[in-house]
């Protein structure tokens, strides 16, 4: 076994060169993204977890701002003023007109509705004391 040691010192490296690596086209790229407002976080080095913690702190950050528990309270509120509106005022109405719309009149109903309207009786014609052409 030759050079194998259970104890390093360091890990092992590897000298990988890129076959299509230009320094100059990356650094112009770097200066364009720069002069465009784009950030460029390639200095920064990676931390394990770095965007799970981004993105947790940015959801608790929008929830502070929403401040959706009292306007929660206040959506829930609304609805239940609402309901109650429906209860006292339209309810009743409804129920009356459904509960008559199943009820059939009675024949004395229909009369009381009509009034002494007897269909039976002689009809009495009105003479029409109006004559066209007759002016005064």
């Amino acid at each position: 076994m030759l050079g194998f040691t259970p104890f390093k010192r360091h890990a092992n490296k590897f000298n990988y060169i890129p076959r299509y690596y230009d320094p100059e086209k990356e650094a112009r790229e770097q200066r364009r993204a720069e002069l465009h407002g784009q950030r460029s976080d390639d200095d920064r080095e990676y931390r394990p977890g770095q965007y799970i913690r981004t993105q947790r702190e940015a959801r608790a950050n929008r929830r502070s701002r929403t401040n959706s528990g009292r306007m929660r309270i206040w959506l829930y509120l609304g609805i239940a003023f609402l309901a109650l509106l429906f209860i006292q005022l339209v309810y009743p109405r409804l129920a009356s007109f459904f509960t008559n719309m199943e009820r059939t009149p009675t024949r004395t109903e229909i009369q009381e509705e009509v009034g002494d309207f007897d269909p039976s009786a002689p009809i009495t014609i009105v003479p029409n004391d109006y004559e066209e052409g007759e002016s005064e």
